[in-house]
């Protein structure tokens, strides 16, 4: 499981993003903060891998607690999930290591691809030894990974959320003809947003060899859920 603790100033608004955390298979909130300095008693207490960090907090900022976890040794991934939306900002969280931005308000669908996305690059992560460049652009963009709400022009949110169910429902690997089968769509359909969810690392494809020799193409949801 990914512990994840929600920093937010909002009592009523870290108990909302902690159900939709909740949600998302293979996470767990391990705890709430209200303060940087209760997130830094919390942080030194209890082992978290991801912070869902609001920017306003009223005792400092949330790029000054990422600065101060940093300066104590603390690497645990951060997030932020705020309503501050300025391009300095932004900028800042960026160069203080913050692997996503969520602007508030969002929708429960907002965080859960975030937070897919998150997942997958963790799993990427896991094998260890080296990459080529192609495996290095695919990790980057793990992170970036397509959702609901910014799917490339010329595709359809409900498209790529039926391909999604059918391959996060499935017991093991499914062939693209097997998965437009479940979506109701037709091969080339689900062919065509498999390729698009590979690239992006959401899908894990792998090959399955027959009598033929012929290899057959395999996918997998990547966050492992």
């Amino acid at each position: 499981m990914i512990e994840v603790l929600i920093v937010d100033d909002d009592i009523r608004v870290a108990q909302i993003n902690a159900a939709y955390v909740s949600k998302v298979p293979g996470f767990h909130v391990a705890g709430q903060a209200h303060s940087s300095t209760e997130a830094l008693a919390r942080i030194g207490e209890t082992p978290i891998d991801l912070i869902l960090l609001d920017h306003y907090l009223p005792d400092r900022n949330g790029l000054t607690l990422v600065r101060e976890l940093r300066a104590l040794g603390h690497h645990t991934d951060v997030i932020m999930v705020t309503a501050a939306r300025d391009v300095a900002t932004v900028q800042a969280a960026m160069r203080h290591g913050a692997l996503q931005y969520l602007v508030k308000p969002f929708a429960y669908a907002g965080l859960r691809t975030k937070l897919e996305a998150y997942a997958a690059l963790r799993h990427s992560f896991e094998g260890g030894g080296e990459a080529e460049q192609t495996e290095v652009d695919r990790l980057f963009g793990a992170l970036w990974a397509t959702g609901e709400s910014d799917l490339p022009k010329g595709h359809s949110p409900t498209t790529a959320e039926l391909v999604r169910q059918a391959l996060r429902t499935a017991d093991g690997p499914l062939s693209a003809q097997e998965i437009a089968e479940s979506a109701g769509m037709s091969r080339q359909t689900a062919q065509r947003y498999l390729k698009l969810l590979e690239r992006t690392g959401r899908v894990r494809l792998s090959l399955k060899y027959g009598e033929t020799g012929r290899p057959e193409h395999r996918y997998t949801w990547a966050s492992g859920t």
